[in-house]
């Protein structure tokens, strides 16, 4: 139907005739010659109908019909443009029609594509808002990420395998989306979480070296990083070390960067254990780009008079964190409440501040209501451990280690992004040596922080269970400004081993057998070293395309309430279907 994309059309065609076909973007008649903004997915040419000797009155009076968006096929001459567009890619060219056919005349649409609709009525007609330029652009930028992924991959001996849809579920992750197995009754497939067992399970097969742009799926609260069903590159490799996943992976970041959005990242990514990125930043994420980091005061006020910190600052798990932020001495009473109120949605049961005009003066220099309870040598130690200079503020935070970190971690990127503080440009880093297990008050057992089938740091299994609540595993992360996009972790080869930790998680035999029989036999064979990565590709795309939300670089995503607005998903299913699958629905309970 078409000869040339619109957004290619350029001054190598110059006398040419074309015939292109796209939607009006924009059409003007400027008396008796309309231009017509022909769009697209390269880009937009200006078309220009206008009179000849001949007349010219049949592709005159097509123009002088056409609408916003409506499907056009136009044939013509390519010529130079008398007044230049450097905006656009074809700005140096125009085509002059001799031919203008509606293809589909579009009625008047419910959001135009150049204004702020909401993000509801985009979703809605998600058809429409995929036609806009910027949203092109994000989608391109994605296909160019994948495209960049497999090259590098493919070249390297990598080999791309399916792993199953319709799997078996496991306990330890996000809730599982159930599918009712119908030559089952009663039973259930589940959505997998993530390839984990079956990319494990390769190694054990020999395929060495494994790649998937796998589809995921976890029933859980939907923000903006993260949605119901989302795709990661999947990764495992056999006979490897931390050192050795790292390295490769890191260099393939690089390279992707470097091809999909022209950017050049560290030659070398940073590393930082867990401890100290919850000890500087109280992140496991740490945003490098804000340079603002905790001073840990707890020694200092252990004995000081303000009850806050002298509580927290003597028990066994308490933490207490000092935030220097330089400048900030200037806020109101009021924004300092808003910061609290916000410290507060993450835990925080209070949020102690001091401004300091003159840290010279010591008492004299500082404002601050829990200034009267530390007296003017706790005072002066404070000042001087956070490195306080006139006209910043200091924000404390006192809680249990997590907690404190938690809301103080929060509250340090809220400060960083609202004072301006954010540097410019890319901050990568690897996070590594997790812990092996948190502590679950609710349910009284460790639950896994990567998954239970990470390897510990220690080699022996009574090393492991005589330190279980200290235990340090062999995961690491990939960071960048803040943001997780690769999670991996070298994992546990032996069957032993692999008892031990489902045993330390609260999963006895019976039960690891029947969830997880099928690995611990494979484990028994001869399995060897192993471990493997996985890259949220939605993440990483919207870093590229400098948008905050995945739902951005998604081409049909959820909303947050879980919901697909354009097709009406979910929606109720009719009882003979459920009757098929031998599922029976309980009615909602009635409010109360």
């Amino acid at each position: 139907m078409r000869t040339h994309f619109c957004g290619l059309v350029d001054e190598s065609l110059i006398g040419q005739t074309v015939t292109l076909c796209g939607w009006a973007d924009v059409a003007r008649d400027l008396g008796g010659v309309v231009f017509i903004d022909l769009r697209d997915h390269e880009g937009i040419v200006q078309v220009v109908a206008e009179p000849t000797d001949e007349g010219n009155a049949q592709v005159m009076a097509a123009a002088a019909q056409v609408g916003y968006e409506d499907c056009l096929r136009i044939t013509g001459t390519v010529r130079a443009r008398h007044s230049v567009n450097d905006r656009i890619r074809t700005g140096r060219v125009e085509v002059v029609a001799t031919k203008i056919e509606l293809l589909n005349k579009a009625e008047p649409l419910p959001f135009h594509a150049h204004e702020n609709a909401g993000e509801d009525i985009r979703l809605k007609y998600r058809y429409l808002d995929l036609r806009r330029p910027e949203m092109q652009k994000m989608m391109r930028t994605r296909i160019k990420l994948v495209q960049s992924l497999r090259r590098y991959l493919d070249e390297r001996g990598f080999q791309d395998i399916e792993t199953p849809i319709l799997t078996k579920a496991t306990p330890e992750g996000a809730r599982d989306f159930l599918v009712p197995a119908r030559m089952h009754p009663g039973e259930f497939y589940a959505l997998p979480q993530s390839p984990q067992l079956f990319k494990q399970i390769l190694m054990m097969a020999g395929f060495d070296r494994y790649y998937q742009i796998a589809r995921c799926f976890r029933d859980e609260a939907l923000r903006a990083d993260r949605q119901l069903e989302f795709t990661q590159l999947d990764m495992e490799f056999a006979w490897v070390t931390e050192r050795d996943v790292q390295d490769m992976v890191e260099e393939m970041i690089r390279v992707v960067f470097r091809e999909v959005i022209g950017v050049e990242l560290d030659a070398q990514f940073p590393r930082m254990t867990f401890e100290e990125a919850m000890r500087r930043y109280g992140s496991d994420k740490p945003d490098l780009r804000i340079p603002l980091e905790f001073t840990d005061i707890a020694e200092l006020v252990k004995h000081c008079e303000f009850k806050v910190f002298t509580d927290w600052a003597n028990a066994e798990d308490g933490r207490v964190i000092a935030l220097r932020v330089p400048n900030a001495a200037t806020l109101s009473r009021k924004q300092i409440d808003d910061y609290g109120a916000y410290a507060a949605k993450f835990g925080a049961k209070g949020l102690a501040w001091m401004k300091v005009e003159d840290a010279a003066k010591g008492r004299e220099g500082v404002s601050s209501p829990i200034a009267k309870f530390l007296d003017d040598a706790t005072l002066a130690a404070i000042l001087e451990a956070t490195g306080a200079q006139g006209g910043d503020a200091i924000f404390f935070g006192a809680a249990t280690y997590k907690s404190a970190s938690d809301f103080m971690g929060a509250l340090r990127i809220k400060l960083g992004r609202d004072l301006g503080l954010v540097e410019g440009g890319w901050k990568p880093l690897w996070v590594t040596d997790f812990p092996m297990f948190e502590w679950d008050e609710e349910e009284g057992r460790f639950v896994a922080l990567h998954h239970p089938f990470t390897a510990p740091a220690v080699d022996t299994i009574e090393g492991l269970r005589t330190n279980a609540k200290s235990a340090v595993s062999r995961a690491y992360d990939m960071v960048l400004n803040g943001n997780e996009i690769g999670g991996g972790s070298i994992r546990i080869h032996r069957p032993q081993m692999q008892s031990a930790v489902f045993e330390l998680l609260g999963i006895g035999a019976e039960e690891a057998e029947g969830k997880f029989g099928f690995l611990l036999d494979a484990l028994k064979y001869g399995a060897p070293p192993h471990g493997g990565i996985a890259f949220g590709i939605d993440r990483i795309a919207a870093l590229m395309a400098g948008t905050e939300s995945i739902r951005d670089v998604i081409p049909f995503p959820k909303t947050t309430t879980a919901q697909c607005l354009m097709t009406g998903a979910p929606s109720p299913i009719p009882d003979a279907q459920l009757a098929e699958v031998h599922v029976s629905v309980r009615p909602k309970p009635a409010k109360a």
